[in-house]
């Protein structure tokens, strides 16, 4: 009866150490999981990949001139609207004897808008066969608006990019567009 006494309380012993060491386990575990999650900031996979290539000051000199653009302000959108509409006339043989079209542009700053003030005659001679190219017949239709359009934003884009060093453009749109 007493060897009885004794495999119970050996089995006992037993289980009540394996649970202790699975609890420590699991504590342990966890305390661990959650520095991992906690103390540790997530990565971008750049910056892992840079890590791996020993590339640390590289990043870190990345990172702190992405810091540097965000300190910038930011310049805000703005609308220029051209002082004068633009006027074309077409042979005697069109669809249209004259286009008149009125622009405003929205740009990034206003030292964008301040190039276009400065380069203005050169802006309006590029609109102007721009709009002769397009013809009035092609004009007329919504296709044909939309590419003149989009051929404007590419020349103010152009001349600012030449005169200013940088195109700022973001649209053009017409305010008023006639033709007669």
């Amino acid at each position: 009866m007493a060897e009885a006494q004794g495999k119970d309380e050996g089995k006992k012993s037993s289980k009540k150490l394996i649970i202790i060491i699975a609890l420590v386990v699991l504590a342990l575990a966890g305390g661990g999981a959650a520095y991992f999650f906690l103390a540790k900031p997530a990565e971008s996979g750049k910056e892992a990949d840079a890590e791996k290539h020993g590339e640390d000051k590289h990043a870190e000199s990345a990172a702190h001139e992405a810091e540097a653009d965000h300190d910038k302000p930011v310049e805000p959108d703005v609308y220029y609207e051209f002082p004068t509409p633009l006027l074309v006339d077409y042979p005697s043989g069109s669809s249209a004897r004259v286009i008149k079209i009125s622009l405003t542009v929205l740009t990034k700053g206003e030292a964008s808008i301040e190039a276009m003030k400065k380069h203005e005659p050169m802006i309006r001679n590029n609109l102007l066969m721009a709009i002769s190219s397009v013809g009035a017949d092609k004009a007329k239709t919504l296709e044909g608006k939309q590419e003149l359009r989009a051929m404007m934003q590419q020349e103010i884009g152009k001349v600012l990019e030449k005169m200013a060093g940088k195109n700022t453009v973001k649209e053009v749109y017409f305010t008023d567009f006639v033709m007669q």
